[in-house]
């Protein structure tokens, strides 16, 4: 077993920021009205997608029902989520944090990774102090909070981002770092599950610190090549680079849409899936991609999922050929009477996009068409919004709203329109609402 290794204080410093209650703070930054109210969010889900840090304090848990959130805390505001207001947020977000460096990794809406090695002397500051001011940009500039943690690599800033929430700022210097692992469980280590940390505790590893210290022969020997680079991560030697650059491909590509109430509705049922192909087709053709298979399901009212998986002859990104197999694989799914709530598309065996070769029963110009066919309808979603041209088996699905309960409620920002706005384009601006 290892001793703690000597390590220089900042030969490295990456700094991880994570966004406070982020939908919810975006809430009350827009409506300072709900500040210090318990806010909740994910009305149109039926299921809380975020709370405020005074609706946490009432209980109240990501994930648990709406119905249940109405019990415990009968003075929540409950919202739908605006998820265009938190894209913008989290753009802004980002800006400010590339003012301080270039080095900047996109890791999620609300969460982020920088690189400010070497720049104290830039800022005459410690590095401490740069994640304060960054702290206080942001929250001067968009009226919510960020947790920030500061070490030599990006697993340790994780672990530190997460120790003085909300608002807190924690910095584990290379010396420091076996007073910040003593005492946290392996199943709190970034990047290890469930099955990873019961594995170790058979090991005998019960903590961070204890991992970190196995020798590295042990470590090879028992594990993985991801759980190797944590361990080296751990013992603050940077395996993880902040990576700009954007996300420019996919593994796989799923579309899933919850209707209320739930429907035993035939057409409407496959016009939901129909729907999902369309969209799930659309982002395949913007990254470039074709599906060699693809899987669909349907879930009951009681939350079961029943689902299918077919391949098909040709990779394609195009639903008038995936249709046809689209419509027997449901027609093996469905069962008359039963109540369904959600349908959904996962797109799978991604490659990249290559021109259609036809084999010799099919005809060249048809493909030929197909492909123009969809730069056409592509061109018209970028400039006027989706859903303009569809196919005829997602009409039905158009012609109903999503929801026709409570959940169907549209957040602030789709139903108060600017001034040449639509329902489908507007302005990258969120509504600023104040009571006078």
């Amino acid at each position: 077993m290892n001793e703690p290794l000597t390590i220089l204080t900042w030969p490295k410093a990456i700094l991880h920021v994570d966004a406070d209650a982020f939908f919810a703070s975006c809430e009350q930054a827009v409506n300072p009205q709900l500040k210090g109210k318990p806010v909740v969010t994910g009305l149109e889900r039926g299921i809380v997608a975020a709370a405020s840090y005074e609706a946490k304090a009432r209980g109240i848990k990501r994930g648990m029902r709406i119905g249940e959130v109405k019990g415990l805390c009968p003075d929540a505001v409950i919202l739908p989520s605006d998820y265009e207001t938190y894209s913008l947020f989290s753009v802004r977000l980002f800006e400010i944090l590339r003012r301080f460096s270039p080095l900047v990794e996109e890791y999620s809406i609300d969460e982020a990774f920088v690189d400010i090695t070497g720049l104290r002397r830039l800022y005459h500051s410690s590095y401490e102090e740069i994640g304060k001011k960054i702290q206080e940009a942001v929250h001067k500039e968009l009226g919510i909070t960020v947790s920030i943690g500061i070490s030599l690599t990006k697993v340790l800033a994780k672990i530190a981002s997460g120790l003085r929430k909300p608002a807190g700022l924690t910095a584990i210097p290379g010396r420091e770092i076996h007073l910040y692992l003593k005492d946290l469980p392996v199943s709190e280590i970034w990047g290890i599950g469930p099955n990873t940390s019961a594995y170790l505790e058979k090991l005998g590893i019960k903590t961070a610190l204890q991992f970190a210290r196995m020798d590295e022969a042990f470590i090879k020997e028992h594990l993985s090549k991801p759980f190797q680079e944590i361990w080296h991560e751990l013992n603050g030697r940077s395996v993880y680079p902040v990576v700009m650059q954007k996300k420019d491909t996919c593994k796989s590509i799923s579309r899933a849409r919850t209707f209320t109430p739930p429907s035993d509705d035939k057409d409407f049922i496959y016009a939901q899936l129909s729907k999902n192909l369309e969209n799930a087709c659309m982002k395949a053709r913007r990254y470039r991609l074709s599906a060699g298979r693809i899987i669909i399901f349907l879930r009951t009212q009681d939350f079961r999922d029943e689902g299918i998986g077919l391949s098909l002859k040709r990779p394609s990104a195009y639903p008038a050929e995936i249709l046809p197999l689209l419509k027997e694989g449901f027609e093996r799914l469905y069962r008359e009477g039963v109540l369904y709530r959600q349908t959904g598309v996962i797109l799978c065996e991604l490659q990249d996009e290559r021109p259609m070769q036809p084999t010799l029963f099919e005809e060249p110009l048809k493909i030929e068409r197909m492909e123009k066919l969809y730069g056409i309808l592509d061109r018209l979603s970028e400039r006027f919004g989706k859903y303009k041209i569809m196919h005829g088996s997602s009409l039905k699905a158009m012609e109903t709203p999503q929801h026709l309960t409570e959940r169907g409620t549209l957040p602030l920002r789709k139903k108060e329109l600017i001034r040449g706005e639509n329902s489908r384009q507007r302005l990258g601006i969120p509504l600023l609402r104040i009571e006078v």
